[in-house]
């Protein structure tokens, strides 16, 4: 009886450690395949038709192409319009798709809306979970840019397109003429410092796991950090979640929180600091448009002042995901922005 009850402990225990090694695996890498291709300014690009569930969202003569940043990656880009370069960058765990109200809302006749989407999410490549670093998302959106030959451009972005965009361009710093910050961050902790309560939830191994990959209902629950939390319904959080349920990897937005610094030694501190003197020594038209009701990044605000101190801010009653809430002001601010840079001129009072 005792070595039945002692072989019945060994399997629940070999069975519960498959079970974690499941569920913590690190996912592998899926390229996406495109057909035909689309011709820009710098040259032809692999064609990738949106499924029709995203076709429906979009309004107006969208470009769908790939962008291959370095063996079996390839970058989703969507664009429309024709113009001034505005480089649009999201965050976790959307896409470019999280831009379509702003773009349906500016003049594609003078303006080239951009809206790359991060490795990982959308229709972009699915990587292993432990390739997904700042350092990596710079160098992969900054190989975009490169490969799209631009000049100058206007970067507008929110959440981790806040530090993987501008941190692109401080690899590129010849290309940046105005910003228009949404939700973001830029500065590295100088000491340990709290995080919101799910980021430090979801570091736990396992738990993290089981919160955002098993549960089914990460994507649901991102009603509760919006302004009105009508603004995602269920088709647009397909948008976002069927592409990575689709592929076979939902690595991306856990290994993306994870990314999340707490402290001077986190990983991804060394890229922030470096990110954080770069804003410090910018000296361009800016734009500050902010979700008030966003508990994740709402409190940064006095941060992006201090870091844009010339910027006009405009705040709002959104959450975090402003761009589903407030496109019009976001809109506005853009062409402010794009107006200025077009003049070399500042709308802004002079830095201190």
């Amino acid at each position: 009886m005792q070595q039945f009850a002692l072989i019945s402990i060994l399997v629940v225990a070999v069975a519960l450690a498959a079970w974690v090694l499941l569920i913590t695996r690190n996912g592998k890498r899926v390229t996406p395949q495109g057909s035909g291709t689309v011709s820009l300014p710098a040259g032809d690009f692999e064609g990738l038709p949106l499924p029709d569930y995203a076709a429906r969202a979009i309004t107006g003569d969208y470009r769908s192409y790939l962008v291959e940043v370095e063996p079996g990656i390839k970058v989703h880009v969507l664009e429309v319009g024709e113009g001034y370069p505005v480089f649009l960058q999201h965050g976790n765990p959307t896409s470019g798709l999280l831009y379509r109200k702003v773009a349906a809302r500016l003049p594609t006749e003078r303006l080239r809306l951009i809206m790359p989407t991060l490795v990982g999410l959308g229709f972009s490549s699915k990587i292993p979970a432990n390739e997904h670093t700042l350092r990596n998302h710079m160098r992969w959106i900054n190989t975009v840019l490169q490969r799209l030959e631009l000049r100058e451009l206007v970067y507008v972005g929110q959440d981790w397109g806040g530090p993987a965009g501008l941190g692109a361009l401080a690899l590129s710093p010849e290309l940046l003429r105005g910003a228009v910050l949404l939700n973001t961050g830029f500065r590295a902790p100088t000491e340990k410092r709290a995080i919101s309560k799910i980021h430090e939830r979801v570091k736990t191994p396992v738990l993290g796991e089981l919160i955002v990959e098993r549960s089914g209902q990460f994507f649901p629950r991102l009603r509760g950090i919006q302004g009105d939390p009508a603004s995602l319904p269920d088709d647009v959080l397909d948008l976002y979640r069927r592409p990575l349920l689709e592929s076979g990897n939902f690595k991306a937005p856990l290994a993306m929180m994870r990314m999340v610094p707490d402290g001077p030694d986190h990983p991804s501190s060394e890229a922030m600091r470096f990110i954080g003197d770069y804003v410090a020594s910018l000296d361009i038209p800016a734009e500050i448009v902010w979700g008030m009701k966003d508990p994740i990044l709402g409190g940064l605000l006095d941060a992006m002042r201090e870091d844009f101190p010339r910027a006009r801010v405009t705040e709002t009653p959104a959450g975090h995901f402003l761009q589903e809430e407030v496109p019009d002001e976001i809109a506005a601010a853009i062409l402010r922005v794009v107006d200025a840079a077009q003049l070399g001129t500042e709308n802004l009072s002079p830095r201190p």
